[in-house]
């Protein structure tokens, strides 16, 4: 009698794509579901001014956001947020030294303190924060703006 040898020794079961597309939408569920957006949620109305020359910052991980203005657009009542909390004067200085502190000494010089005030703010708030920005010794201070268009 003959017998017939099947060669199974080069053949691969063949994998089902039926549950592919399963796997991919856990996938896009999980990594939705694990990341994390880093904004803080803005309890104050800004305008920023205008300004004729923008210059970007270069380095957003090495920056703090200090925001001044109303809680309402009918307010003139302007206040400090840090983070996601109100804040008055004093808190600055302890805030920079707290962001300071996590950084690495080589990156320490290069921390850079964004202030993004509203347009309507009086000066002498703007100076308080400067002063209590260099007890602090924080030199690098950027005011942010939008950029004028041209007309």
């Amino acid at each position: 009698m003959l017998t017939l040898k099947r060669n199974d020794k080069n053949r691969f079961p063949q994998v089902s794509t039926a549950s592919l597309p399963d796997i991919i939408f856990i996938l896009l569920f999980f990594f939705m579901v694990v990341t994390v957006m880093r904004s803080k949620p803005l309890k104050l109305e800004i305008t920023k001014p205008n300004i004729q020359d923008p210059q970007n910052a270069k380095d957003r991980k090495l920056m703090a956001y200090i925001y001044v203005g109303a809680t309402n657009k009918s307010s003139k009542d302007y206040k400090i947020q840090i983070d996601d909390a109100f804040a008055k004067i004093e808190d600055i200085r302890p805030f920079v030294d707290r962001q300071k502190e996590k950084l690495p000494i080589e990156l320490k010089e290069r921390f850079t303190i964004s202030l993004r005030i509203d347009k309507a703010v009086e000066m002498g708030i703007v100076e308080d924060i400067k002063v209590a920005l260099r007890k602090s010794k924080q030199q690098r201070i950027i005011y942010s703006a939008n950029p004028k268009l041209e007309n």
